[in-house]
């Protein structure tokens, strides 16, 4: 019997589907290899190098001894949603239901992406503020939605905040429009959205029909006195507004990866059909130890944001006395600073961070990697940098910035 010869077709296809061929590798794994090439103080992606409270160490501990080692139960422990909902009351006076309406998720990017993909269809339009957290444009784009851009303005001399302009937010409802996407405490620029601009979100949503996807991860680092409020609890809006948020940036173990959706039954039952397919349950002792750590009395929130205050104030300082033109953030823990006061020898935001980088020994985050193309002019001036470090790594980077000399 003779051997069949397996016909080779001349067609060459995309290795990666086309949902993803815009997708490029991250702005935060770009510059972080940079800085380790370099021996650079990374004050570029957004992780502390110091760990939370001993007590919540301990906490995960005890449950890997006493065995909470196998998949934890899909919508999160019934312990972690029971602690999530008595935070809930206690800080902002919100009922929520810990059976009904509070999911699990691994870290809150995994709750962004779960939600995104439970409510967007293709065709459906996104609105998302701009500078954006770089996943929410992936997310929308994986579920085939068509995002829409409105740009947040830097301060100036009729603004000191950054803000948006009432006007384009209006124009950028319509029809198609699903869903709108709100960070607030704000990452990178750090602004808390004030009452009257959340009551102008809610209007247009609710005139509109859209929901609201609340990504309120830095929701106790609030300087100042200023206040964060949640989108959720505006008028008209709890019926409409998935909130969330996680364990890792209020209490310091980010690679824990524990994040949560609050969202009213019929929204959290969408989440929950995709989350079950994506990671299906977050780490189980991990989970008992952010219900520890939500236990915390409110005096470890107020600690935490006074710490924080003081590394922006210290890392603000040293920015302004090596130059660059300083906007204060009102929370978070980034800041951004505008570098052209340095001169005009880098032709954008990447290369002045490349520079700093590898000549200075300081890595900080080119901020255009946060707006669509065209809106990338408003961040070219820009570099991000992060405080969520310890006094004597931020007292080492201050020391290489007063290596800058203007020119």
């Amino acid at each position: 019997m003779r051997a069949r010869k397996l016909r080779t077709l001349n067609v060459i296809r995309p290795i990666s589907a086309e949902r993803i061929a815009s997708f490029t590798t991250s702005v935060f794994a770009e510059m972080s290899r940079l800085a380790v090439e370099h021996q650079a103080i990374n004050l570029g992606q957004g992780f502390p190098d110091f760990d939370g409270p001993e007590a919540i160490k301990a906490a995960a501990i005890a449950a890997i001894h006493a065995g909470d080692n196998q998949y934890a139960v899909s919508t999160g422990q019934p312990v972690l949603r029971q602690a999530i909902a008595a935070h809930s009351q206690r800080i902002y006076g919100q009922m929520v239901d810990a059976d009904a309406e509070v999911t699990v998720t691994s870290g809150a990017t995994e709750a962004l992406f779960a939600a995104v993909l439970a409510l967007v269809d293709p065709g459906d339009e996104v609105i998302v503020f701009e500078p954006f957290y770089d996943s929410y444009v992936p997310n929308i784009l994986m579920a085939g939605g068509l995002p829409r851009y409105v740009p947040l303005r830097a301060p100036d001399a009729a603004r000191p905040d950054w803000h948006f302009d009432p006007g384009e937010l209006r124009a950028a409802f319509n029809a198609r429009t699903r869903l709108l996407i709100l960070n607030t405490p704000h990452n990178p620029t750090g602004k808390v959205f004030s009452a009257h601009e959340l009551q102008e979100i809610a209007a247009l949503c609710q005139a509109w029909d859209v929901l609201a996807l609340a990504d309120e991860v830095y929701e106790h680092l609030v300087f100042d006195g200023a206040r964060h409020r949640r989108l959720a609890q505006v008028p008209g809006m709890a019926e409409r507004t998935l909130t969330v948020s996680s364990q890792g940036k209020t209490f310091g173990f980010t690679g824990w990866k524990i994040g949560w959706v609050l969202a009213p039954p019929a929204l959290t039952r969408a989440v929950r059909n995709v989350h079950q397919f994506v990671t299906f349950a977050a780490a189980t002792p991990f989970q008992a130890a952010a219900a520890a750590a939500l236990a915390l009395d409110s005096g470890y929130y107020q600690a935490l944001a006074a710490e924080h205050q003081t590394r922006r104030d210290f890392v603000a300082g040293a920015l302004a006395e090596a130059g660059l033109r300083v906007s204060c953030p009102q929370g978070t823990y980034f800041i951004m600073a505008n570098y052209t006061t340095l001169g005009d020898r880098w032709a954008d935001d990447a290369a002045f961070c490349r520079w700093l980088t590898t000549e200075i020994g300081v890595t900080a985050i080119p901020p255009t990697a946060f707006y669509a193309d065209e809106h990338k002019h408003l961040g070219r001036e820009w570099a991000r940098f992060a405080f969520c470090k310890r006094q004597e790594t931020l007292e080492r980077a201050a020391e290489r910035l007063r290596r800058i000399r203007p020119g």
